[in-house]
């Protein structure tokens, strides 16, 4: 009977090859520093025999793990499937294996998952956003693991970001609404605690409207999950307390689908009566009817990026940029128009 694969050992690939375990070791960790035509040979022995590497060995051999953790605020979003698997093809590039984690959006859950992830022997780790403590930002710091934030410009004690600027980015698209005329919004945006893209998002709102004195009330802000069913209720919630919306600001696509769906079922034609705009531009945000208005990030890119750039650390690269900015840019489709004349003050 063959032998299981578990069991087979170098020694039998090198018997097999009829070289020794010195060779087989340098074809597998060194393959440049072997003749081709002999790595052939071992890579074929290795096939015939099914024999797998043992990584922990290689790792304490070559004090490196080939691994890079990641941790996201949850896997249930369809932004961050996209982007842990551009991140992850960019890292197979440089012969990485990526690790994954979520946080479920709570820095303490984020701590443990770091911890966990070191013991595992990462070589970098990457975040989504800047809500990390302070304090395991300094273990990674002080114990020399590289790292980067995706989704943010702006990262705390000096670290390095692949990203774009949540409050500008928003304001691109509440300009277009004032340019249409608006001036009776609400928002719905994702829970801000311990979300920094949600709360900069909500900052960037507030802050403009109050450029062209418009007031945006906290009553008139609700925070909730990213759930479609959240953002009906959300948008029903602010029609109670101020009927005479025209324009909506989401903090994501999700909730603007939401949002969507509820202006439908209560038959608030949408945008004669009522202008929805978006976050993030998913894939089935140009298919919707109508279509939505959106912010539009190059997130292939802001993923890819860094991940090039935290192998670069990795590498030891020196003069790396500290940020890596991600082009927005504001989609206009169906979902947003004219303010009705007859809400105009």
């Amino acid at each position: 009977m063959k032998k299981l694969a578990k069991s087979i050992t170098i020694n039998h690939v090198a018997k097999a090859a009829g070289v020794s375990t010195a060779t087989i070791s340098r074809a597998l960790n060194q393959p440049e520093a072997v003749r081709p035509a002999l790595k052939e040979h071992i890579e074929k022995t290795i096939k015939k025999l099914g024999y797998i590497p043992n990584a922990s060995a290689r790792s304490l051999m070559l004090r490196r793990s080939g691994t890079i953790g990641m941790i996201v605020p949850t896997l249930d979003n369809a932004i961050f499937a996209q982007g842990l698997a551009a991140f992850q093809e960019q890292l197979l590039e440089s012969h990485y294996q990526l690790l994954v984690a979520s946080s479920n959006y709570d820095p303490y859950i984020e701590a443990n998952q770091i911890n966990n992830l070191l013991l595992r022997g990462v070589e970098g780790m990457a975040f989504f956003g800047i809500s990390q403590q302070l304090e395991t930002l300094r273990l990674l710091q002080n114990r020399g693991v590289p790292y980067i934030h995706i989704g943010a410009l702006k990262a705390p004690i000096s670290g390095f970001c692949s990203g774009f600027d949540n409050q500008q980015a928003i304001q691109l698209g509440i300009q277009h609404l004032l340019d249409l005329g608006h001036i009776k919004f609400g928002m719905i945006a994702g829970i801000t605690a311990n979300n920094d893209r949600a709360r900069d998002r909500v900052k960037g709102s507030v802050s403009l409207l109050k450029k062209n004195k418009i007031d945006l009330l906290p009553s008139l802000i609700i925070e909730c999950p990213y759930t479609i069913e959240a953002a009906r209720d959300a948008l029903k919630q602010l029609l109670r307390i101020e009927p005479k919306l025209t324009a909506i600001i989401c903090g994501n696509d999700v909730l603007a689908l939401g949002a969507l769906l509820e202006a439908s079922k209560q038959g608030i034609a949408v945008p004669k009566k009522l202008s929805i705009m978006g976050f993030d531009d998913l894939e089935l945000s140009r298919h919707l009817m109508p279509s939505l208005t959106t912010m539009h990030v190059n997130a292939n890119s802001m993923w890819r990026e860094a991940a090039k750039h935290l192998v670069a650390q990795i590498n030891g690269v020196h003069g790396l940029p500290k940020e890596i900015k991600t082009p927005v840019n504001l989609v206009i489709r169906e979902s947003t128009g004219k303010s009705p004349k007859s809400y105009k003050n």
